[in-house]
């Protein structure tokens, strides 16, 4: 029922963190970024109740419930195959997805959401800026416009069977990305996740680096995130902590379990935007 409801890696994937999601790219490496061959990896499964569905270089993710399944974004054109050829590698029936999540508006996390309506009949939720910027010339490339379903807004809520989403208007790197928080289950042990939907910094204008100060001040305050769960793999060091995942030994803390490194992300965000900001102002002047 709808009530319309990261440990930090290296310097590098920060300095990727500025470039993610849609980023302009030259030639050669655009084509690999759309490449299946190239970005094609095994789905696997993270915590009991979560897999990672994605490609190489963006990800989605699917979340399996009592009564269906919630997918987080579809990538978009030929990897969008990647998503659906995961989801039945896992043993998961698409058909089964209920709900889609768009992050935001970008192509890389919306190019599949037509396909997931009239393949699978799910139902799309996006926030109402996003929507609209659906119906608006594309920041970087074209991609098949989904029909509009829901539009979800802040502190807004969505129950399916025994699953309970909270969902967050956290604007910036668009102006209606939408973040998610949701419990992840290790061995029956519950955790509290947590989904930024844009944290690239690659956008423009005093204005919207402002909103997105204000929105990561606003996840600075949110208690108890214990998982990072990134739309960008390198955001969250996601393959390096699969790797160890699969070496974990018994007793070992979950790999994917790191509040302080969220913390300490989201502390290296507010920085880096900051610092922004004063470029922005600076070139108004």
């Amino acid at each position: 029922m709808l009530s319309i409801l990261i440990r930090i890696g290296s310097i590098a994937s920060l300095a990727a963190l500025l470039s993610l999601s849609s980023a302009p790219a030259i030639a050669q490496e655009l084509s690999a970024n759309d490449d299946p061959a190239v970005q094609r990896v095994e789905p696997f499964q993270v915590f009991d109740n979560l897999y990672y569905v994605g490609a190489r270089w963006v990800a989605a993710w699917l979340l399996e419930t009592d009564e269906g399944l919630i997918l987080f974004d579809t990538l978009y054109g030929d990897l969008t195959d990647i998503v659906i050829d995961s989801i039945r590698k896992l043993g998961k029936d698409p058909d089964d997805i209920r709900y889609v999540i768009v992050t935001h508006a970008h192509f890389d996390h919306i190019g599949g959401a037509k396909r997931m309506q009239d393949e699978f009949g799910a139902v799309v939720l996006m926030t109402e800026p996003d929507w609209v910027m659906v119906d608006q010339p594309p920041e970087y490339r074209e991609y098949p416009k989904p029909r509009r379903h829901l539009s979800v807004s802040n502190n807004s809520t969505l129950n399916l069977g025994r699953t309970r989403l909270s969902f967050y208007e956290t604007p910036g790197h668009t102006p209606g990305v939408l973040s998610t928080q949701f419990t992840v289950y290790d061995n029956g042990y519950p955790h509290t996740a947590f989904m930024f939907g844009g944290a690239g910094l690659n956008f423009d204008g005093v204005e919207r680096t402002q909103m997105y100060i204000k929105s990561v001040q606003n996840m600075q305050t949110l208690p108890g995130i214990e998982v990072n769960i990134p739309n960008h793999a390198e955001a969250g060091d996601v393959f390096a902590r699969y790797e160890r995942l699969q070496n974990r030994q018994q007793g070992d803390p979950h790999p994917f379990v790191d509040p302080e490194s969220f913390t300490a992300w989201l502390a290296q965000l507010l920085v880096m935007a900051e610092a922004k900001l004063v470029e922005e102002q600076a070139a108004t002047n």
